[in-house]
């Protein structure tokens, strides 16, 4: 079922299990990126990141190329102060600048991946590029500076010198690069990625829901509020998850030596 019409692009969602596959799809535009796709994918974070019965997401983009960027002139009244265009609300939103999930998100790159492709795919927790990807923070090229998150972000995974090198100079550069940098985990045979994020988080779906969810938290205050922060955080998820018929069920599958059935509980 398509969020919104096919002229404004396309975000599909699909439901494997315990995964919702969020699919992004304006692929005759490059996967240009409107509002309008904004607002729907937030919807489907949000909806991933409510639904006790979801587990993990994967994003993947139709077509050769994840995507060339905004199309810009839908959003140069926004930029230039002449309306206002709050995409993401008190929802999830897709560079986590303002709420970001609770659940693990996968993510899968291929071809071009420009300006808000790497923003979108620093967000997410895990990511998988095809080997024939090609990134860049355009920004500057077009007289902006980043908005989604980049200067920042770039940062924390590549260190200063490595963030100013590309982002200053706003260079191409290719999936192995990216690997090195730590913007992906792996890198993959162009066509392979979006089936390869899927094994990932079927992989993730085999643990404990909740046990993952609370890791993902505390590393996140980690990085929010830094390691005394992150430290003092244990005691909390020691008890939501050793209280949990998870943890009941995690000692019962050791003890019989079989796999466990998780609940999320």
């Amino acid at each position: 079922m398509a969020d919104v019409p096919n002229d404004n692009g396309e975000v599909r969602s699909e439901r494997l299990d315990h995964v919702l596959r969020i699919t992004v799809d304006r692929a005759a535009k490059m996967n240009g990126f409107t509002p309008e796709m904004f607002d729907a994918l937030s919807n489907a974070l949000t909806t991933l990141d409510a639904d006790d019965s979801l587990w993990v997401g994967v994003v993947t983009f139709a077509g050769k190329h994840t995507t060339a960027g905004l199309d810009l002139p839908r959003f140069a009244a926004a930029f230039s102060g002449e309306t206002h265009y709050a995409p993401a609300d008190t929802r999830v939103d897709a560079f986590a600048l303002k709420r970001r999930c609770r659940k693990p998100v996968v993510m899968a790159v291929q071809g071009i991946t420009y300006t808000i492709g790497i923003e979108m795919m620093l967000a997410a927790d895990i990511v998988v590029a095809a080997d024939d990807c090609r990134f860049c923070q355009m920004e500057p090229k077009r007289g902006l500076a980043v908005f989604g998150g980049a200067h920042v972000r770039y940062v924390e995974r590549a260190g200063w010198g490595n963030a100013m090198y590309h982002l200053l100079r706003a260079d191409e550069f290719g999936a192995a690069r990216a690997k090195e940098l730590g913007f992906v985990q792996e890198v993959v045979p162009t066509g392979q990625q979006a089936e390869r994020a899927l094994e990932l988080a079927q992989e993730i779906c085999a643990l404990a829901p909740l046990a993952v969810q609370e890791i993902k938290r505390g590393a996140l205050v980690y990085l929010e509020r830094g390691e005394a922060a992150a430290f003092a955080e244990i005691g909390a998820m020691r008890a939501k998850t050793a209280r949990s018929k998870d943890f009941a069920e995690g000692l019962a599958s050791f003890r019989e030596k079989r796999a466990p059935r998780f609940e999320g509980r």
